[in-house]
Order: structure tokens, then C-alpha cells, then sequence
């Protein structure tokens, strides 16, 4: 089999039959499975299938090392005026729907009376051109406008010895070959000619817009429907009424102010000296020296050229495009004369994430002097997040920029919450739906959104329908909003997405993929060979390691780095335990019934947290100023920096996939533990509630010594009960009494009451019941005396 995309879905595998992935002797009983596990697993277990495959000997690739890549969003914030021409395009968009159902009703496609469709395939085709013509023009719109942001940074780029490269997908060639074939001769002299994303729209309605007559007939069965008129030469019938409605919508558009289209508009500012061009084009307009406009004509050598002129040097940007982008490389190779970093620039990612990740390979490749940074180029219009989602999913999914790499200006373009094609995503836009027929969303009301959209959500009865539509469409049609409306929206859907990627988070079943784990150092403190290949004699392996972890806390010089674009920063201290936090505003979170719940996220120097708004009165956070924040965020830092963590961890190594249905399912975390010294490990890490199981379902014993800390931390993270050996045979697990998370001690005997309160324990009697409570803060003390009753104090479910 030859596979380029086997290890981004599990899919891409399905037909693989020859693998024996799934089937007799394997782990998978089949095809589906197999696909169904794997995708349980996420996209952590792709990564142990293709490692496993090559274990095997049946699976042969080479992996290309992002260390040194980095990314950096580009993000344009849309200035005052160009959110009036946005808004005035969304309100155009919105008039031509209009007329587009009035036209539908005047041509007889849809019966005015009724609303009844007379001719479905007519009626479809209009709806389906219009909104393909809609969704590319805002697309060229929000190209255009990013282009204040990104003709200033390329400069800044070049400036600095950069090599920039461009990657986008529209070159509006057919654009302009239709504007020169409507030119006579006379007019072919001189050019002039203004490409702009609006031809989209003018196109649309000239070629587009239903203005033919229809005939309304009855047919065999009784049913009323329509078909096109002709006259009695066979000629078409246009209704008048929809082709006056079709003039003034041109002339209403052709008196909107022009955008430019990207590519001739980088080409203009830097010169067809400085810019590189490797795309499709056959033919382009040209500023010549006398600054008129003229006709160059390109064959494919011109990208030869154009590349070479790069490469060496001659041009520090190139811009490239799909056709552009196959088969060739515009790295920092060793070979070439032109060494410089490449700055690469994503501007138009398309409606293909698969191109537009082949595109960002081609600056990065083997034999490189050094490695690239990408810089997504988005702006704060929240219905862009459609297209760079996409991109983000898949570059996670190829495990391409993996956690760790740098991320500036606070931004995060792999933020569970910011891909739209997930799972939580999804349920969200559930929510959204139904939140929004309830009522209970502040940003638009149900009648209303559907009139904008056109998206069709009422069933009958005045309930939502069955079929909603999925999130891609509902993130174009959002696209043709006015800003602040589908800002609104987008807050308000981004909120429910947050609230199920924090309760995925904090119960351990945020699917991260390969989540590292940087170490100074791990010791095997024991090994299992719990199975071994009869073909390939592969291992896999049961271990139990310690890590020696040092904590790594954020410097205040950081700190000052991460808040220096944040003015809504604020310092705090915790006056109860002298802590140091500073806080920023967080993104709000929606609740199940439409209200938004507001946040402050407090950064510390170990870790991360989040409170609700309202609750931080009650805490004992205050504000302080800004010299004793430093000094104290300062010594805490240095503390912790010094301190020398050690901690016991189970790992399933070595080849796994044999193994895949033996492992426990409910939490698939794999890990990538990384020392120091260059050692690595990777495997599925196992909780010690599970040790037991897995041992059951291996036939093997693999109890282990648990310490007292080790099982009361993992009764109260789990919540799964575990026996321990005291005086006699108990049960340790975790109870909610009044509020608030115990452990409690079952299986104990009357007799031995006083006994047990003298080592720590207190009882509480509770619906006529006595029961026994080991401190929580003294849990690891208290189960220690315990347990020292028995001459070999062990935990059954093991370390």
C-alpha cells in the first residue's frame, strides 16, 4: 500500500485489508472496530498505530523534525472604515436574498400565494449559486483587508534578511480574463482595468440570478408545478420585473467603494523585481514604467524562472498558489545561495486543508539551514475562525507544530476551543440551536436569523427540525453578517464550546494528543514483558518509572512579555496564602439556559486557573501594586525553580496495538516522556486504579506496592474505591458529605471504633448510620499508622 495521509486518519486505513489491523488474532475483532477505537483514542492513538505499523516492518516513512519551527498568528484588526464597507456588503448580500425570493416568486419557481415550490431543481440551483458566490466574495473581502497588516510586516521581513514567502489559492485570473473579453478593440490599447472582489456579486446576478419566466402546469398526478416559458420561436422569457430588480442591484453594488485582490496588489507594492510569482496565471496585468497598465503574458518556464530568481537570491518574496505549490520546494536549503529564514505567510488557507498543509511543507523540508516560521494571516472578523479551524485541526491532527513551540501575543492557534470541527463544537452548535428557538440568546432572535441566513431551522410545529444544519454551513452563512452581529453570535456559540472543552479538562478526557512530558531525568524501577510478537518478536512492556521533574515557572521577564499586549492586566495577591496571580479578562462561558457566565483567568507562575467574576470578591485575591507583585512573583518563580520533583508513573511501551482492547478505555492518554539526557518514552500511561484490571485481562499479577499519599490522592482524583489492608480488609473511596469530597473507610468492625479515632479517623452519624472519615489533609499520616498494623502494607490495586 502507498498512503501519503495514513497517519492523520484512521480512515485512510480502512481499506488496508492486508495489514491485519483487525480480524482473527488481533486485538479488533474488525474493519469497524477497529476505526471506531482508534478513533476513541484521537489523534494520539493515529500516532501509536503508525509507530506500531512500523514496528511491524509494514509500514515505511520518513518523519521530519519541526524543531525550530515556530508560528505566529497575524492577526489585522479591522479598522472603523473597513467595517462600514464590510457592513455595507453584508447589507447588499442581504437585499440581493431578498430580491432572490422575490425573484423565485415573480418567475413563478415558488408560489407567491402558498410558498409552495413550483420547480425544485430551479429553485435549488438559484440558492446553491447564490451562496457559492456569496461565501467566495466575503472570503476575497477579508483577503483584501488583511493586506494593511501584512504589506508592512513582508517590508519589515525584508528589511531584517528574511526571505518571505505567500502562500494563497485565488489569482483571479478568470477574473480578468472575463473583463478583457468584454473589451473592443480600442479599449484593449490603453488598460484600465480595476479587479476587485466585487465582480463576484456582478457576475452572480448577470449570470446567475433567476430572471427566466416559468410556466405553471399540473401534471399527471394532480400536483402543480412550473418548467422554463419560451415564445413561439423558442426563445426564452425573461420576467421584467426580475431583471429591473437585477439592474438596480448592479448599480447599487458598482457605487460601493473597490477592494483589491490580494496577489496584484503585493505585486504592485514591491514590483515584479522584488516578487517572485509561482501560480497558474497564463497572463497578468503589469504597471509598466510609465506607469500604465500592461498585458504580460506567462508560459510555464515562468515558474522555473520565477522559482530559480528566489532561490538565489535575486527576489526576497515569492508569492505561490495551489498550482504553484505541487512538486516544488522554496526552503532554506543548504544548496542554495538564498539561505535566509523563510517567513511564511499563510494569507488565504482555501477551502482545502489538505492544499493548504502541503503548502506550508514547502518551506519546510530536509538539508535546510534553518527551519521556518509560519504566520497564519486571520483577522478579529469571528466568522474567519471557519477557515483557519481547519487548518488548525489538521496541522494538530499531523501532529505538525506540537505543544511547546512559541506562541506570541497570548495567541494560541491550537486552543482546543478554537477548532470548530470538533466534538465540543458540535454539541455546542446543538446547544446554540436550541438556546436560540428557546429565546434565551441575546445576540439575535429565531425569526430573525433565519430571514438573514436563509438556513431553514423550523420543523413543524414550530419546533426546531431534526435535520439542523451542520457547523460548516452555519459558519458561511455567518460570514455575510454584519460584524457586530456575528460577533456576537460567535461569542455567544465560542462560550458553550469553552464550557465543554473546561468540563472535558477537568475531568481528564480532553483528548491532547501526544501530550509530552519534559523531565531531567526518569529511572525503570520495573519492567513486564506482558507480551511478545510471534512474527517480529516486538515487546511490549509494562513499566513502573519515576520522574525527577523540575518545575519550570514563568519568569517575571516573561510574565511582563505575555501581559505587554494584554492592557486589561491586572496584578493580584492572595493575602491568605501570599501567592502572587496576575489577572486578565478570559473568554465568558455560556450555560446550558442562554447566560453568559464571566471569567478572569489568573496566570501563575506554575500553572493556570480560572474563576467566575462574580465569585472573586468572595475569594482572597486583592489588588496590589506592581513592586510588591514582583517581588513576590519573583521569590515564589526562584523557589520553584529550585524545587525537585519526584513522582511514580505506569506506562504500556513498546508495541501496543495487540494489546489495544486489553488497555483500559474509558481515558486514552498517551505521553511522550522526554529526559534531559535524550532518552524518550512513549506509551499509553495507566492509571493504578486500572492496574488490577489489566492485570485480570492479561492473566498476569501486577499488584505493586502503593505508598499511603499515592492512594488517597488517587481515590480523590478518581473517585474509584480501593482496598487497603489496615487491621482488616477496607475499602478507601471518595463520598460528597455537605458539599465537599471525603474519604471514607468502609468495612470496618463496630468493635474497633475507639481504635480507629485514635489514629486520626473521626465518624459522623449520619441517617441513623455510623460512618468513619479519614482527614483529607492528614489523609496520607493517618492511612500510614493504619496500615502499619499489618506486617506487609500494600495497596491490591498496585503503584
Amino acid at each position: 500500500y502507498a498512503s501519503a495521509t495514513g497517519a492523520s486518519d484512521v480512515n485512510n486505513l480502512a481499506y488496508a485489508t492486508r495489514l491485519g489491523l483487525w480480524g482473527p488474532e488481533t486485538a479488533f475483532a474488525d474493519r469497524s472496530q477497529f476505526v471506531g477505537a482508534i478513533r476513541q483514542g484521537g489523534i494520539a492513538a493515529m500516532e501509536l498505530v503508525a509507530r506500531d505499523l512500523k514496528t511491524l516492518g509494514l509500514y515505511a516513512a520518513r518523519a521530519l523534525s519541526f524543531a525550530g519551527v515556530e508560528y505566529d498568528v497575524l492577526e489585522h484588526a479591522l479598522t472603523a472604515e473597513q467595517i462600514a464597507i464590510y457592513d455595507a456588503y453584508a447589507d447588499a448580500w442581504a437585499i440581493i436574498h431578498a430580491h432572490l425570493e422575490t425573484a423565485l416568486e415573480a418567475t413563478r419557481v415558488v408560489d407567491a400565494a402558498t410558498g409552495t415550490t413550483l420547480n425544485a431543481n430551479a429553485k435549488s440551483a438559484a440558492l446553491s449559486r447564490f451562496e457559492g458566490a456569496k461565501q467566495r466574495f466575503f472570503g476575497q473581502l477579508l483577503l483584501s483587508m488583511k493586506l494593511p497588516s501584512l504589506l508592512p510586516a513582508i517590508e519589515a521581513d525584508v528589511e531584517a534578511g528574511q526571505a518571505v514567502v505567500v502562500q494563497l489559492v485565488a489569482t483571479a485570473e478568470a477574473m480578468l480574463d472575463r473583463r478583457l473579453a468584454a473589451l473592443d478593440a480600442d479599449e484593449r490599447e490603453v488598460l484600465e482595468i480595476d479587479l476587485s472582489p466585487r465582480e463576484y456579486v456582478i457576475d452572480y446576478l448577470a449570470a446567475a440570478f433567476p430572471t427566466r419566466q416559468m410556466r405553471v402546469f399540473t401534471d399527471a398526478e394532480g400536483n402543480t408545478r412550473s418548467e422554463p416559458l419560451s415564445d413561439e420561436e423558442g426563445k426564452p422569457v425573461h420576467c421584467q420585473a426580475a431583471l429591473r430588480a437585477r439592474h438596480d442591484l448592479i448599480e447599487q453594488l458598482c457605487a460601493l467603494p473597490p477592494i483589491g485582490t490580494a496577489l496584484d496588489t503585493l505585486i504592485e507594492r514591491f514590483g515584479t523585481d522584488s516578487v517572485a510569482e509561482v501560480t497558474g496565471r497564463t497572463r497578468r496585468l503589469v504597471n509598466g514604467a510609465d506607469g500604465r497598465q500592461k498585458l504580460e503574458r506567462r508560459t510555464p518556464r515562468s515558474n522555473l524562472r520565477e522559482t530559480d530568481a528566489f532561490m538565489r537570491g535575486d527576489k526576497k518574496i515569492l508569492v505561490f498558489s495551489d498550482a504553484g505549490g505541487t512538486g516544488r520546494s522554496y526552503h532554506a536549503c543548504l544548496s542554495a545561495k538564498n539561505q535566509a529564514r523563510r517567513i511564511h505567510y499563510l494569507l488565504e488557507p482555501g477551502w482545502r486543508a489538505d492544499a493548504a498543509i502541503q503548502g506550508l511543507g514547502r518551506t519546510h523540508r530536509t538539508r535546510q539551514a534553518s527551519a521556518p516560521l509560519f504566520r497564519p494571516v486571520t483577522t478579529d472578523v469571528r466568522g474567519e475562525r471557519r477557515f483557519i479551524s481547519t487548518i488548525a485541526r489538521r496541522l494538530d491532527s499531523l501532529g505538525a507544530l506540537t505543544r511547546g513551540q512559541r506562541q506570541t501575543g497570548g495567541q494560541n492557534l491550537f486552543d482546543p476551543a478554537d477548532n470548530l470541527e470538533s466534538g465540543y463544537a458540535k454539541d455546542a452548535l446543538v446547544s446554540w440551536y436550541h438556546l436560540l428557538c428557546a429565546g434565551k440568546l441575546q445576540s439575535v432572535t429565531f425569526g430573525r436569523f433565519q430571514e438573514l441566513t436563509g438556513l431553514k431551522l423550523e420543523g413543524e410545529g414550530g419546533g426546531l427540525r431534526d435535520d439542523l444544519p451542520p457547523i460548516q454551513r452555519w459558519l458561511n452563512r455567518l460570514l455575510a453578517l454584519r460584524i457586530a452581529l456575528q460577533n456576537a453570535i460567535f461569542d455567544e456559540f465560542l462560550g458553550l464550546i469553552e464550557a465543554r472543552v473546561a468540563a472535558a479538562r477537568e475531568a481528564g478526557t480532553l483528548d491532547l494528543g501526544v501530550e509530552t512530558v519534559p523531565v531531567d531525568g526518569f529511572e525503570i524501577l520495573d519492567d513486564r514483558i506482558i507480551r511478545t510478537d510471534p512474527r517480529s518478536g516486538a515487546t511490549t512492556h509494562l513499566l513502573r518509572i519515576e520522574l525527577a521533574r523540575r518545575l519550570r515557572p514563568i519568569s517575571f521577564e516573561r510574565l511582563l512579555e505575555l501581559s505587554g499586549s494584554r492592557p486589561d492586566s491586572v496584578p493580584m495577591l492572595n493575602r491568605r496564602s501570599g501567592k502572587a496571580a496576575l489577572r486578565v479578562n478570559a473568554r465568558s462561558l455560556m450555560s446550558e439556559e442562554g447566560l453568559p457566565i464571566a471569567r478572569y483567568e489568573l496566570i501563575r507562575p506554575l500553572k493556570r486557573e480560572h474563576v467566575q467574576r462574580d465569585l472573586l470578591p468572595e475569594t482572597s485575591w486583592e489588588q496590589v501594586s506592581l513592586a510588591r507583585f514582583e517581588q513576590t512573583w519573583a521569590a515564589e518563580a526562584d523557589e520553584a525553580a529550585s524545587t525537585l520533583r519526584r513522582e511514580t508513573m505506569h506506562i504500556v511501551t513498546g508495541l501496543l496495538l495487540p494489546v489495544w482492547d486489553k488497555l483500559p478505555d474509558d481515558q486514552v492518554q498517551v505521553i511522550r516522556i522526554a529526559a534531559d539526557d535524550g532518552r524518550s518514552l512513549l506509551g499509553r500511561e495507566i492509571a493504578s486504579v486500572h492496574l488490577a484490571e489489566l492485570g485480570t485481562r492479561l492473566g498476569l499479577d501486577v499488584s505493586l506496592d502503593m505508598q499511603p499519599h499515592e492512594l488517597a490522592e488517587t481515590v480523590l482524583r478518581t473517585g474509584k474505591p480501593l482496598p487497603f489492608r489496615g487491621p482488616e480488609a477496607l475499602t478507601l473511596k471518595r463520598s460528597l458529605v455537605n458539599g465537599s469530597q471525603r474519604l471514607e473507610l468502609a468495612g470496618f468492625a463496630a468493635a474497633r471504633l475507639g481504635w480507629y479515632k485514635a489514629q486520626g479517623c473521626f465518624t459522623e452519624i449520619i441517617r441513623y448510620q455510623t460512618r468513619m472519615f479519614v482527614p483529607v489533609d492528614r489523609a496520607a499520616a493517618v492511612l500510614e499508622r493504619l496500615g502499619a498494623q499489618m506486617p506487609t502494607p500494600r495497596a491490591t490495586a498496585g503503584s
